[in-house]
């Protein structure tokens, strides 16, 4: 594999072709998901056949000019393991090792076995520092040991450094590859320094100047190619930059690059020195990590890295049953309220009738309110000292609709027969209570829960469905026995 490698390199640059990616007509009305997808479909099936029939030549080149490495990627999950490690040795090593970034741990651990040592060694060294820190985490220990053999000295001691990091640090997902300049560098010489080893770079379009290891500014190839190759670089470098630390939150890092359109973000130690830089496609993979989790925990889920399919049944009931044992458990509670009502329910049977319009009206209330909240907390929108300011918006917004929401159910209580005016006006009254516990406490949780250090997404739907089904029931009861001398 590495003599068939070197010689399609050879072969590409003598022929100086680049992949070309035909462009969608602009004529074509045609979704582009759908377009993507069937393209998807058309390619696998395409590669199957050039496999069945032995082209490999024709299925390199099919590879190499019409094919995305992320594409393939998500193809190759459908093959199996023999066809996997076939399909993987046709391609040049740059996109054998850009395709093995984007695979699942199972694919990854498939071909880790398969290649030999110095095929192995050729992707290792075509691949960024952060990319192999992330496959490393996702291995076992056996094929961690395999990987780190395949890599030189120098890297294995800074990959050793990059798992030292906490995870979900910032200095876990840095890339030390960036291009550092000097002050005293003209235009020129940068320029120069940037051509000679920008290829081992993953971005180029920022360089950091730096002084003893020390950030002292930052450059844009942009600027460079626009200003008058004399000039030095302390001329041009901008000192006011923008920075993170190596033991930042990954998603706080993330933010920074989100927000202000950032192409990467240097990273420093705790003294100061820079030692490497987060870019926005890592960036944007924590934001997608993250809101996953968030969705996971604010449905019951414990988060997982895996995909849904490639979850298996087990680890999918461990990860949901927790939630569940604790919320079903929690009802205990609401049942032990009701009980005590049974008198109350033996004079007015009618009364528990109401009850799940009433549990199910408070969850729905406080869950928009906490998801609303999450999501503002999740984007820096809202932080803890705004806590009095959401309360009194949640407020005048649960008035509001509880007062709509009692009035149309008190008119459906009497058009249908199921109780009188007293009746309706006791249950707008609970209505209103309910909407209004329910709209604090969704508001309310969240922003405690980032006060003492949990995560937000924690107070979401299932719990604080479970917190107001036990308010409601209380003040439900209360205001009937209150109003019917019950």
């Amino acid at each position: 594999m590495s003599e068939e490698w070197k010689k399609e390199n050879r072969l590409l640059e003598e022929s100086d072709e680049k992949r070309q990616h035909k462009p969608r007509s602009q004529e074509d009305e045609t979704d582009e998901w759908d377009y993507l997808e069937e393209r998807e479909e058309l390619t696998e099936e395409r590669i199957l056949e050039m496999l069945e029939a032995r082209q490999y030549k024709e299925l390199k080149e099919e590879l190499e000019n019409n094919m995305y490495p992320v594409d393939l990627a998500d193809i190759l999950e459908e093959f199996d393991q023999k066809q996997l490690v076939l399909v993987f040795r046709l391609l040049a090593k740059e996109e054998a090792a850009e395709t093995f970034t984007y695979m699942n741990s199972d694919m990854r651990e498939v071909l880790i076995n398969a290649l030999t040592d110095s095929e192995l060694e050729e992707v290792m060294e075509e691949m960024y520092l952060d990319d192999t820190v992330d496959v490393l985490e996702e291995m076992p220990a056996n094929v961690v040991d395999r990987l780190l053999m395949a890599t030189d000295e120098e890297t294995r001691v800074q990959i050793n450094q990059l798992l030292q990091y906490p995870e979900d640090s910032a200095g876990s997902v840095m890339n030390v590859d960036y291009i550092a300049l000097r002050r005293e560098m003209t235009v020129a010489e940068a320029i120069l320094k940037i051509r000679q080893v920008g290829l081992n770079r993953e971005t180029i379009y920022t360089c950091y100047v730096t002084e003893k290891r020390k950030l002292i500014g930052q450059v844009d190839v942009k600027e460079l190619l626009t200003t008058s190759e004399s000039k030095t670089i302390e001329e041009i470098m901008d000192t006011n930059m923008l920075y993170g630390h190596t033991t930042d939150d990954q998603e706080v890092v993330a933010g920074i690059i989100r927000k202000y359109g950032l192409i990467a973000l240097p990273i420093v130690d705790h003294e100061n020195c820079m030692v490497g830089i987060v870019t926005v496609d890592d960036a944007m993979l924590v934001l997608q990590e993250e809101a996953t989790e968030d969705i996971s925990i604010m449905a019951g889920v414990s988060p997982s890295e895996e995909s849904y399919f490639g979850t298996t049944v087990v680890e999918h009931v461990k990860s949901r049953l927790p939630w569940l044992l604790f919320l079903m458990l929690s009802a205990t509670i609401t049942q032990m309220i009701m009980n005590s009502y049974e008198s109350a329910l033996a004079v007015m049977p009618q009364l528990a009738g109401f009850v799940p319009m009433l549990t199910g009206t408070g969850g729905n209330c406080g869950s928009q309110s906490s998801t609303l909240v999450i999501r503002g907390l999740a984007v820096g929108e809202i932080e803890f000292s705004d806590l009095l300011k959401v309360i009194w918006k949640e407020v005048r917004i649960a008035v509001s609709i509880s007062v709509i929401l009692a009035v149309v159910n008190g008119v459906r209580i009497v058009l249908m027969g199921q109780g009188d005016a007293m009746m309706a006006f006791t249950i707008g009254v609970t209505m209103a209570c309910t909407v209004i516990i329910a709209k604090v406490v969704g508001c309310t949780l969240p922003l405690i829960a980032k006060k003492v250090g949990l995560d937000p997404a924690i107070m979401a739907t299932p719990l604080i469905s479970t917190l107001v089904d036990i308010s409601t029931i209380s003040v439900y009861f209360a205001i009937v026995s209150y109003v019917f001398q019950l």
